[in-house]
């Protein structure tokens, strides 16, 4: 085979991977610059289908790849170069791979014969992803290998998976082809038919699995007195189908703020709160029953409590078969859709509620959290409050790790009309939450706004770069309070090492990458200049940076403050 034959090669190769990766589903691909990938480069550029999308840093652009994922219900393509540039996805992988997101990495590698021995950029790159990665690691492209054996196994490796799939392509050079190309009509002959087409090569069945209740046991199940607990739920699940339920067998609904339910009318939205109160905790564990559905948890307190109660039935209800419990409670484990799970023969009419005083309570916090951080000063705890209240229903929300997410949790206000929230909670890490809330942006168009610490901003400072470039308002609020404010909230041994091993407060502001990467800019000072700031962002077409510079003792003690309140408010 010449060089010119090779390079074609290389480059058909490319070809029928990403053709039949869009007819498996794959809308939209990343690429991170690089020559060893330049085949799938070439091919993805030449792609007349598929939505394109660069970032210079793997790192952030693997997470994009996961937030377009997540608000595209689809599966994402990512492209890289050979060497450290894969290494660079691993976050990601890790976090995909535990919340299981169909990211599909195809990178670009050396041939065998160049592995190990000092050639440049050469690692060994099948396997890299351990665990967390369905592994395909093609061969070097050859006349000798059909197509269909390529599209075939690349058909089984997406039907077999429910995470993230590692294509690895050795490839000889050359990469660049010539303008005249080679003709592979021979080659092509088997899969003429495909080629006429736009069908899948192989597709395999629907192997959606199900593991359903029996009617027996849905009708002992409801007989009980029962809790639902509502954990991490995409929004195409159709959550609100568990507000139904809960009616329908008269159990209370406690919504994690990942459910899509934390703001609904009819839950029960600060379960973390009322587990600190003695009388509500009392009224729970008068429940024999429970009922989780969806993936993690946010609150502690609330797994601490599932872990103390013995319940006499607890099914997990799950959309793809995991192991998430970490008390390694007896229990069920169905799986299918919420569909499926509202289906089953419950009660034909709606039983009233059997712990109507824990709604009553509920109410009762909430009106206190309004009145002590729906107005006053500018707080972290009355930001995330008046966030709650005025984020756009058609718009989506991305709620960054660490205190955000908690703050969220705790303060969220209800709202017949909440918008969709994102979170990266499988690992927890606060690496690449700017990317991931720029993919969800970029996913589904609509209005999208992040709520991010300050370490999480800077430790994903370079996605500042693809932010610029949405053309739909995406507004960054960065909470700035000087280093990790929620280890002022854990048993650190002493302040001094809070403050120079965990805290890590740095002095920094972010007008200045703001201005690097022309971002406009605000920095309000009171809730109502961050009400103004927040309204003028979303009308705004692109990415906008709001910071709230507040102090780094404060949220901690409002808190802790709260927390003594929650316990001491009346309940009636």
């Amino acid at each position: 085979m010449n060089n010119n034959t090779l390079a074609d090669l290389n480059l058909l190769w490319s070809k029928l991977l990403l053709e039949e990766l869009h007819r498996l589903g794959v809308q939209h691909i990343c690429l991170a610059p690089g020559s060893r990938s330049t085949p799938l480069t070439l091919a993805a550029a030449e792609h007349p289908k598929l939505t394109r999308h660069t970032h210079f840093d793997e790192r952030g652009l693997a997470f994009m790849a996961m937030g377009l994922a997540k608000s595209s219900a689809t599966p994402v393509a990512v492209i890289t170069t050979s060497g450290t540039a894969l290494a660079n996805l691993y976050p990601a992988i890790v976090e995909a791979s535990l919340t299981k997101v169909p990211l599909i990495l195809l990178t670009g590698d050396r041939p065998p014969e160049l592995i190990g021995c000092g050639a440049n950029q050469a690692i060994i790159q099948p396997g890299i992803f351990a665990e967390y990665c369905t592994r395909v690691d093609l061969p070097t492209p050859d006349l000798a290998i059909g197509p269909q054996a390529l599209l075939s196994q690349l058909d089984h490796a997406v039907g077999t998976s429910d995470g993230p799939i590692h294509v690895n392509c050795m490839f000889r050079e050359p990469l660049y082809p010539q303008a005249e190309r080679s003709d592979f009509s021979d080659y092509l002959a088997p899969i003429r038919q495909w080629l006429q087409n736009d069908a899948p090569w192989s597709p395999l069945a629907n192997l959606s699995q199900q593991a359903l209740p029996n009617p027996q046991q849905c009708r002992d199940f409801a007989k009980g007195k029962g809790v639902i607990v509502a954990g991490t739920l995409a929004p195409e699940m159709d959550p609100q189908l568990l507000l139904t339920l809960s009616k329908t067998l008269g159990w209370p609904l406690l919504a994690d703020c990942q459910s899509q339910l934390r703001q609904a009318p009819g839950v029960i939205h600060h379960i973390d709160q009322l587990l600190h109160r003695p009388d509500c905790r009392q009224q729970l564990a008068e429940a024999d029953h429970l009922l989780v559905v969806g993936a993690r948890t946010l609150s502690k307190r609330l797994l601490s409590f599932i872990d103390a109660q013995p319940w006499r039935q607890h099914w997990h209800w799950l959309s793809h078969p995991q192991r998430l419990d970490p008390n390694h409670k007896p229990k069920l484990v169905f799986v299918g859709s919420l569909q499926s799970l509202l289906n089953q023969p419950w009660p034909q009419t709606p039983q009233a509620p059997w712990c109507p005083q824990l709604s009553h309570t509920n109410a009762r916090i909430d009106s206190l959290i309004a009145s002590l951080h729906q107005s006053g000063p500018l707080t972290e705890l009355s930001a995330i409050r008046h966030l709650s209240q005025v984020m756009p229903p058609e718009g989506q929300l991305f709620i960054g790790n660490s205190l955000p997410v908690r703050l969220f949790d705790t303060l969220a206000a209800p709202r017949a009309d909440s918008a969709p929230v994102f979170t990266n909670r499988g690992a927890s890490g606060i690496d690449g939450l700017l990317a991931t809330s720029v993919g969800v942006s970029r996913g589904t168009g609509k209005p999208t706004v992040l709520a991010i610490g300050d370490l999480s901003l800077l430790h994903d400072l370079n996605s500042l770069a693809v932010a610029r470039d949405c053309s739909t308002p995406m507004v960054i609020i960065a909470i700035n309070n000087d280093g990790g404010s929620i280890f002022n909230l854990l048993p650190v041994p002493n302040d001094a090492l809070r403050r120079d091993y965990y805290r890590l407060g740095h002095g920094l502001q972010f007008a200045g990458a703001a201005t690097q990467f022309g971002l406009p800019y605000s920095n309000p000072d009171s809730l109502e200049h961050f009400d103004k700031a927040l309204r003028l962002a979303l009308q705004h077409p692109g990415a906008s940076l709001i910071e709230l510079t507040l102090p780094s003792e404060q949220s901690a003690q409002l808190l802790m403050d709260l927390a003594t309140q929650v316990q001491d408010a009346a309940a009636h």
